[in-house]
Formats: C-alpha cells, structure tokens, sequence
C-alpha cells in the first residue's frame, strides 16, 4: 500500500482531504501531521497561498520522506481588499480561534450593504515527491459573507459564507459532497488527485 503525508493537523481538513483524494486514490495511506514524527514546521511567512503551501509540502517532503501535500487556503473579502487573505487563520491574532476570526470579520463589515458583502476562498495545494518536480493547482469558491453564522458543519468561515452555487446556505450548513462540489478546496484537489495517483501507481516509473 502506497503512503502519502498530508501536512495538516485540522481533523475536518484532513478529512474533507482524505475523502476527497479517496475518489482518486485507492489502497492509499494518507498520513497526517499526529501520525508522524514531530519537525520543526514551517513559519507561513509567504504573500500568496501557493507560497504557504510548497513551504508546507517541502518541510513535509524533507521530515517524512513521503510524497506530501499540503495546501493553505483563506478568505478574501472585496470590501476589504481581499483580505484576511493568507492572514485568514490568524485574523484575530493567537492563539488561533475561528470563533473570534468570525466575531472580528463581522465587526469590520457592519456597515457594509448587503450587495458589496462579495468574497471568494481560495486555496493553493502544493505535492511534493522525492526527486520529482513540485506542483501546484489553485481553486476558488465566489460567493458572500452574510450577517450572522448559521451552520455546525465545516470549519473557519464556514459559518459566514454563503457559495453562489447555494445561496441561502452557508457553507457548514451543506451535505460533504455539495460542499465538496464547489470549495476551493475540493476543485484544487480534484485538479491535483489524478497527477497524484499516476504518480503512486505500482507501475508508475
């Protein structure tokens, strides 16, 4: 069975990864940041998503040997000139908390109309292979921040964002699989699963 190192500890993450990968990957291990030896992890001092996430697959590649993934994602507001950004999981300042993040985004769009409240997500998924070329795939979710969290499913910003392809709903108020339709982060791993499994193949080389 092939092994695969995914660069994360956020269980919803690593879940909404593996299930993801799973459509591609099978008799695959997908590893996460508990299951192997503690390193050193990277600072995320890069501008862009893309930057985060090859620092975070590297770090990866480098510590376990295994092919690695990993992605950084965030939340770019238009009235805010597309900010939190790469700041998105530390808005607030630390420790890291999604409860305060949302408490803050809210505050700072009170007096923002409901038809200037337009966002996206977006997320960079970096892979990394032992005497491979790096790779990185980059998806984006449209969508709103709406005035109230609503939803217990998903994670960070969930509870505020509504996605064009449901509005009404935010994004923890939908079933796995329809938010896995139109996240970010589900079409960046839906662009990067196939090069990964043509790479893990038994045959492959």
């Amino acid at each position: 069975m092939a092994r695969i190192f995914l660069a994360s500890r956020n269980l919803k993450k690593l879940e909404e990864m593996r299930r993801i990968l799973a459509e591609h990957l099978h008799d695959v291990e997908v590893l996460g940041l508990d299951d192997v030896p503690a390193y050193d992890e990277p600072v995320e001092d890069q501008p862009t998503f893309a930057g985060n996430a090859l620092l975070k697959a590297r770090a990866g590649l480098a510590a376990t040997g295994l092919p690695s993934v990993a992605d950084d994602s965030g939340l770019c507001v238009d009235a805010l000139n597309g900010m939190p950004g790469v700041l998105s999981a530390r808005w607030s300042g630390q420790p890291k908390s999604d409860e305060r993040n949302n408490s803050l985004l809210l505050q700072q769009l009170a007096d923002v109309p409901d038809e200037r409240r337009g966002a996206h997500f977006a997320c960079a998924v970096a892979f990394c292979v032992p005497d491979g070329d790096d790779l990185v795939v980059e998806g984006r979710m449209d969508g709103r921040v709406i005035r109230e969290t609503r939803g217990s499913g998903g994670f960070g910003y969930d509870v505020l964002f509504e996605a064009e392809e449901f509005p009404g709903h935010t994004t923890a108020e939908l079933d796995p699989p329809d938010k896995d339709a139109v996240s970010h982060r589900g079409r960046a791993l839906r662009l990067v699963a196939p090069r990964i499994a043509e790479l893990l193949r038994p045959d492959a080389g």
